[in-house]
């Protein structure tokens, strides 16, 4: 079964910038196909969409509020999605989590959306302090 491990939170001051990583197992050594989502949650908040990705061909999408300060990658030969997240604000606090859809028949903007996924990795606090 594929699982995801998400590493890579910790605390930050307003400006600063964190490397968050979503490790890919459970994949056979020609599957690599499927929509990766960042999504977060604050507290009290619910879930919201960060960024996604196909690592099938490198389309990204990212939520209005983090374009421009997020950047989201891939690296197929580690089985692992990044999201780079620079210039960091204090409402960016949150527990950051990595989920998968394996083979998306369309890669669209709607992998922005929680319900499109059936695997979730365990998150990873970001704080970000002023």
């Amino acid at each position: 079964d594929v699982q995801l491990q998400a590493s890579g939170g910790g605390l930050v001051l307003t400006g600063g910038s964190l490397r968050l990583s979503c490790v890919v197992s459970g994949l056979t050594s020609y599957d690599y196909d499927y929509a990766i989502g960042w999504f977060r949650q604050a507290p009290g908040k619910a879930r919201e969409g960060v960024s996604c990705i196909s690592t099938n061909d490198g389309t990204t999408y990212y939520a209005p509020s983090m374009k421009g300060r997020f950047t989201i990658s891939s690296d197929r030969a580690k089985n692992t999605v990044y999201l780079q997240m620079n210039s960091l604000k204090p409402e960016d606090t949150a527990v950051y989590y990595c989920a998968a859809y394996s083979r998306p028949a369309y890669f669209s903007a709607a992998y922005l959306y929680e319900h499109k996924y059936r695997v979730w990795g365990k998150g990873t606090q970001v704080t970000v302090s002023s």
